[in-house]
């Protein structure tokens, strides 16, 4: 496909309600101020790139209804944060749109309190959680065509007070009971018609029992239903089978837990009650032993040279810093997972730039997916990435430094 010049002289505002569809590889403009653009109130682009200079084109079409903008997944990323300027917004369709590279996906649709349609062809994404419709309170109508596999929070529908149609083509979930509510919500929500297109029937629509999902191993699909039914649910023969024999399980548990877990009893004790009184504390300054927390994998340790497990009940709480060295390892372990979960306690407890993240190998986003809490952090701090350039880790450990170091007595006092 050639290059095309498009060159628009008039500096007049249109009266007109005007309709403008751009189809390229590459659309890109200039002196992106003039009145037409701002004239347009129907907007149809299709192009990999779709820009003004270096910054996402779609703002300046001030007074846009309906956006459909098509892209590619294998686009380079452009920041598509912008799109939540255009408030006059009624139907907004993003088709082949990787959401996952975006810094802050849920940012775009801030804002956009007109909008009654929302349309995801073909596209990427986290999650779908209250963050991202908070400001729909508008939107009637949803279609949702996700590439990956993801997860729906409830917190998703419920700022959606307007919301009439919802539709999922092609919906794959991983197997997790944060996402067993929509089996209730659909069914007993008479407000809201749920639509499932895909594969699964000849006809194109498919019941809910049809459903399936990801299991952690990344192999199994179960029935969606079935899972839930066997994992999200509490039974009355279970809870009457768990009173009745509590006397022998309780013995069993206290042998089991001695035998195996008996090296991090003292530890997870120490580090409740370092959450619990740093919770009643009201003064944060001059109380810090260290600089930073440590939370890594064992089996990671070399890349420290020294095994700190044994200062682990004292040190959380009493260092400046948390730093969580996030491997494949990593987010394997248990134990890293609950020393993450108490930082990010901290953080919201505090309200202080506390937590740092170093990856040390690159991790694929979809492996991120699953692991909710890990996720959120990425969408909102930023983080390091360990150089594999030994060139390039002095740098590494300059940037590391200005992060880590104590503050002066000034910042202090300011």
């Amino acid at each position: 496909m050639r290059p095309m010049q498009l060159t628009i002289g008039s500096n007049i505002t249109s009266k007109q309600n005007l309709s403008l569809q751009l189809k390229g590889q590459t659309v890109s403009f200039q002196d992106c101020d003039r009145p037409f653009f701002q004239s347009v109130t129907h907007l149809h682009a299709d192009a990999e790139e779709f820009l003004c200079g270096s910054e996402f084109m779609g703002k300046y079409f001030t007074s846009v209804e309906t956006f459909d903008y098509r892209s590619k997944l294998s686009a380079k990323r452009v920041d598509l944060t912008s799109i939540n300027q255009l408030i006059h917004l009624r139907k907004l369709t993003l088709r082949q749109v990787d959401l996952l590279i975006q810094r802050s996906a849920d940012f775009i649709f801030h804002n956009l309190t007109k909008l009654e349609v929302l349309e995801l062809d073909n596209c990427r994404i986290y999650s779908l959680e209250g963050s991202l419709t908070k400001d729909l309170k508008s939107l009637k109508r949803v279609y949702l065509h996700i590439e990956n596999i993801y997860n729906v929070f409830y917190s998703f529908t419920e700022p959606l007070s307007s919301l009439k149609h919802l539709t999922f083509n092609n919906l794959q979930m991983f197997c997790s009971c944060d996402n067993a509510w929509l089996i209730t919500w659909a069914k007993g929500c008479r407000q809201v018609e749920v639509i499932m297109l895909g594969s699964y029937s000849k006809t194109g629509m498919y019941a809910l029992e049809d459903l399936i999902c990801l299991s952690d191993n990344g192999i199994d699909t179960p029935y969606f239903v079935r899972y839930t039914e066997a994992n999200c649910t509490t039974e009355v023969g279970f809870v009457l089978f768990v009173a009745t024999g509590l006397g022998v399980l309780f013995f069993m548990l206290v042998v089991l837990v001695h035998n195996l877990a008996g090296p991090y009893l003292l530890p997870l004790y120490h580090i409740t009650l370092g959450w619990l009184l740093e919770a009643m504390r009201s003064n944060t300054r001059g109380r810090y032993h260290y600089d930073a927390f440590v939370s890594y994998s064992g089996k990671d340790e070399r890349w420290l040279g020294k095994d700190i497990v044994e200062n682990i009940t004292d040190s959380l709480y009493r260092s400046r810093h948390t730093l969580c060295l996030v491997s494949r390892h990593y987010l394997h372990s248990n134990w890293c997972s609950l020393e993450m979960k108490l930082a990010t306690y901290r953080l919201q407890l505090e309200q202080r730039d506390i937590l740092l993240l170093v990856f040390l190998e690159k991790i694929p986003p979809r492996r991120l997916s699953a692991h909710h809490r890990l996720a959120r952090l990425l969408k909102t701090r930023t983080y390091l990435d360990w150089p594999q350039d030994p060139h390039q880790h002095q740098a590494f450990w300059d940037r590391l430094w200005a992060k880590l170091k104590p503050p002066t007595e000034h910042e202090i006092r300011g």
